[in-house]
């Protein structure tokens, strides 16, 4: 019996949560974040970790469109320098509806 994945949109989906490290805050890392986040259809949400020298995100989508974003992470906005981009890949929970910039 075949399964209709049509009826469950999440099926196909999942979630990315990365911790991007190196001078990514004061530079408008989140803002550019979202950016891209919304012109890969992608839902989810960036913040500022505590560190200062650190920014946490989660983000939901097609896996070739979370590809994208994990290898835009590398290089973000132009006044930033990124050391490391530590991320991790789980099935989507499709609890958000948007991608927006979380504040602490």
């Amino acid at each position: 019996m075949a399964v209709d994945r049509a009826d469950d949109p999440v099926t196909d989906q999942q979630r990315l949560t990365a911790r991007v490290l190196g001078h990514v805050q004061g530079v408008g890392f989140r803002w550019w974040v979202r950016s891209r986040a919304d012109d890969l259809g992608l839902t989810g949400w960036v913040m500022n970790d505590d560190d200062e020298r650190g920014l946490l995100l989660v983000a939901e989508g097609l896996p070739d469109d979370l590809d994208e974003l994990e290898q835009l992470l590398w290089h973000g906005p132009s006044a930033a320098r990124v050391d490391d981009v530590q991320a991790r890949r789980e099935p989507a929970s499709g609890e958000f509806h948007r991608f927006q910039i979380n504040r602490q």
